[in-house]
């Protein structure tokens, strides 16, 4: 059961005849979740002279605020080019058909690729900014300051490399700690600067639409603004969101007091949109019952995420017969790099069986486990690898959150045997199983041949000197969690953007970008591919919502009701 706190959506209220009928708003497009997919719509949309309200149930950024800001673009860029990388659209259009895998039609990865310098100019233009530092390698699950151009996903490993020269792709946005909130910023002083109207605190009950099916609108629950109890829900869901790494079971107690806070003093506004809605919320990461139903292996994840995310957009699009697909996608991320030794390892099963590179990008490797290896997994070390990698994590300049749980797992977690067969007794492996994985990787080592699995040479180190150590890297493991996000949702129209039916049809009036919808991300995510959809899904789906503009705004009767003062300024943010 969900813990209460996830969004409440109804069926859809039909009006029979929507021009004569009273709004509380009206717009010409009406965007539902402001994070990075609902902003880059706006904008899009604005910049055609629409006239756009984007609201969100809280104060806008979600989990685009609390991601790295990291965003995976290519074909040329100004910074790839200052860094010394040759690249081009063909280039990243052939890496990404093997983490895409078809879940995109060929036409539209080729055409994310051709804009994709394009889209990272246009981020610019709002004022984000980024850079050319490689750090050293090229390789992390996130570079620390001052390093803000870096290889992203599995561009280095020789399964997904072509007859093209790999380049660093993943773009962190410039500043200190985290760029989420940094490239949020400037998207959401963009919407302000242009004109984008904004709704806060107000969350998308139910759809409206016409006789004909077509959506005309949706129905809001509004807290009064400027009011004792929304500055309450304000602070309670801004801490739930600052607490959700350190205890998510305190977060989610806060999440219950703001729900209350909404089912009590929320009210109902009606706001009409004549070129269409947009649903960009995010994905259902939050959603439990969600999770339980179509990604059950991955009930035990830790969250990665906003309260947000909980599924609302894609509820909202299934009431008016959006078909939804791929729920059951889900990226894990189980990075053993930083520390930059521990890819020297083996990875194994419960058996003691190695099924992975060690190479490959986290979430890559997350999948393997969880989908594959029911969450269970041990990472081997000897002695010499497990020292350099302790050394590496006090002295490689890691963000904390990178060495601080690697530490704590070698020096307080690992399981230690004197020999192989000791250490397979200790994680009830098969010892047998265990000796043969490791002796199939040391002889390919040791003559001179490639990896058994296709792991690069500069990632391959014999593993000799007991004693041995069993990291403990799976779902379960308490000193390292094992984060998770959801990749499915709406189908689209994807040269569009507008949700379609289980006949393949476009629902009038409705549109989905971002995790609310199936993007580039779906079947695999890597770092920075998911805002990057973002900006080409949003900007996609703004430009066609506005290509025959109406201007009937004036022409509907607009209801006074208290609700109606919610737009933001940028000198009250």
């Amino acid at each position: 059961m969900n813990k209460g706190y996830v969004t409440d959506v109804l069926p859809p209220l039909r009006i029979e005849d929507p021009d004569t009928a009273e709004w509380g708003r009206v717009c010409d497009v009406l965007v539902i979740g402001w994070g990075a997919a609902g902003a880059c719509t706006a904008l899009e949309a604005r910049a055609s002279g629409a006239d756009v309200i984007v609201v969100d149930r809280f104060s806008g950024g979600g989990a685009s605020a609390k991601s790295g800001g990291v965003v995976y673009a290519g074909g040329g860029t100004q910074q790839q080019k200052k860094a010394g990388f040759s690249d081009c659209p063909e280039a990243m259009y052939q890496y990404l058909r093997h983490e895409t895998q078809g879940i995109v039609v060929d036409k539209t990865l080729k055409r994310f690729c051709d804009q994709s310098r394009e889209n990272l100019v246009w981020l610019e233009s709002k004022g984000a900014p980024y850079s050319h530092e490689v750090p050293p390698g090229g390789k992390t699950s996130y570079p620390q300051d001052g390093y803000y151009l870096y290889y992203s996903g599995n561009e280095q490993v020789p399964a997904y490399q072509s007859e093209y020269p790999h380049a660093p792709r993943g773009h962190r946005t410039v500043g200190k700690g985290y760029g989420g909130v940094v490239l949020y910023h400037h998207l959401q002083q963009a919407c302000l600067r242009e004109g984008v109207s904004v709704m806060t605190q107000s969350a998308a009950r139910r759809l409206v639409i016409d006789d004909a099916g077509r959506v005309v609108g949706a129905e809001l629950m509004c807290l009064p603004s400027g009011s004792k109890v929304a500055g309450l829900h304000g602070k309670l869901a801004a801490r739930a969101e600052k607490f959700q790494n350190l205890s998510p079971a305190y977060s989610d107690r806060l999440r219950r007091r703001v729900s209350d806070i909404e089912k009590k003093y929320a009210r109902p506004i009606l706001v009409r949109a004549f070129s269409g809605v947009a649903l960009t919320t995010g994905g259902f990461i939050f959603n439990r019952d969600l999770i339980k139903t179509n990604a059950s292996n991955y009930r035990r994840n830790f969250k990665i995420g906003a309260t947000g995310c909980d599924g609302s957009g894609l509820r909202l699009g299934m009431s008016v017969r959006g078909a939804a697909d791929h729920l059951n996608r889900v990226s894990a991320w189980r990075f053993i790099n930083p520390p930059g030794y521990w890819p020297k390892g083996i990875v194994v099963n419960r058996q003691g069986e190695r099924f992975c590179n060690e190479e490959v990008y986290g979430a890559t490797l997350g999948h393997g486990i969880c989908e594959n290896q029911q969450g269970k997994a041990w990472l081997i070390l000897d002695s010499k690898l497990r020292w350099q990698s302790i050394k590496q994590c006090l002295f490689g300049g890691y963000w904390l959150f990178q060495s601080g749980p690697a530490l704590m797992l070698m020096l307080l977690g690992a399981r230690k045997g004197k020999t192989l067969p000791e250490l397979a007794s200790r994680c009830q492996m098969d010892a047998r199983q265990l000796q043969q994985s490791m002796d199939l990787y040391n002889q390919a080592i040791d003559e001179g041949q490639p990896d058994p699995l296709g792991k690069s040479s500069d990632y391959c180190q014999s593993l000799q000197k007991g004693p041995f150590y069993a990291l403990d890297i799976s779902v379960s493991s308490p000193m390292f969690p094992l984060g998770a996000l959801t990749l499915g949702g709406l189908n689209v129209n994807e040269g569009s953007g507008q949700v379609v039916d289980n006949d393949g049809c476009d629902i009038a009036g409705l549109f989905a970008a971002g995790r609310a919808a199936i993007g580039i991300p779906t079947h695999m995510y890597i770092s920075g591919l998911s805002l990057a959809d973002c900006v080409f899904s949003g900007r996609r789906a703004g430009r066609f919502m506005t290509r025959n503009l109406s201007r009937q705004c004036s022409q509907v009767r607009c209801k006074s009701v208290e609700h109606a003062d919610h737009e933001l300024s940028i000198e009250n943010l």
